[in-house]
């Protein structure tokens, strides 16, 4: 096989296995990202936390949010959960950072499926 057909098809590969080793990894973080709450399922996103945040600020205690499964869920103490969704949220992402890190530093096919 000519060299440079042999060095395009290896690049190739490795494209296609980075490309799928983002996507799993995105997905495990975004599983990371759920957070159980009162017979709840929260998707954690920025826009939760800092809607959680702001309503800290106007002194809410209690606040009734719409789940994942677009079910209304009573949080009984919003400064409890607020602080539970940013830990998951911190976690997730730092986990989802150092292993983004060690896909980015491996170029070949056979170190990034080894991962």
């Amino acid at each position: 096989m000519d060299e440079r057909l042999k060095k395009a098809l290896d690049f190739s590969n490795y494209m296609i296995t980075l490309n799928n080793q983002k996507r799993i990894l995105f997905e495990q973080y975004q599983q990371d990202c759920v957070h159980y709450y009162n017979g709840g399922r929260f998707s954690v996103t920025q826009e939760l936390v800092s809607f959680c945040q702001n309503l800290q600020v106007l002194d809410q205690q209690t606040v009734v949010l719409v789940d994942d499964n677009k079910q209304p869920v009573e949080i009984e103490s919003l400064t409890e959960f607020t602080t539970d969704i940013l830990q998951v949220y911190a976690s997730a992402s730092n986990k989802y950072l150092t292993e983004y890190n060690n896909i980015k530093s491996n170029r070949s096919v056979e170190g990034l499926v080894d991962l």
